[in-house]
C-alpha cells in the first residue's frame, strides 16, 4: 500500500512567503489536487500536465469571482514552477 501524495511537501520547494501565504497556497493546491484527482485520476502532482491545470481554472473556477480565480492562478503558477513547466499560458 502506497502513501498518499503529500501536497504540503510538494509545495515546500516553491513557497517562501509568510506562513499565512504558505498555508493559503497549500490549501488551494490540495483543492486543485482533489479536483484533478476526481476528474482525471491523477493524484500525484508530478504527473500533471498543463491541460489539467488549465481545465481546473476554466471549468472548476469558471463561476468564481475574479479575485478568487486570481488567487488560484497564483497557486497554479507556483505548481508550474515546481513542475518545471512554463506557466505563461495558464
Amino acid at each position: 500500500m502506497s502513501k498518499p501524495f503529500d501536497m504540503e511537501l510538494f509545495m515546500t520547494g516553491v513557497l517562501t512567503r509568510s506562513n499565512a501565504t504558505r498555508q493559503r497556497h497549500t490549501q488551494q493546491a490540495k483543492i486543485i489536487q482533489s479536483a484533478i484527482s476526481e476528474r482525471w485520476g491523477r493524484e500525484n502532482s508530478w504527473t500533471w500536465q498543463r491541460k489539467h491545470l488549465t481545465w481546473f481554472l476554466n471549468h472548476r473556477m469558471g463561476n468564481q469571482k475574479e479575485a478568487t480565480r486570481d488567487y488560484y492562478r497564483l497557486t497554479i503558477q507556483l505548481i508550474a514552477v515546481r513542475l518545471g513547466k512554463k506557466s505563461s499560458n495558464i
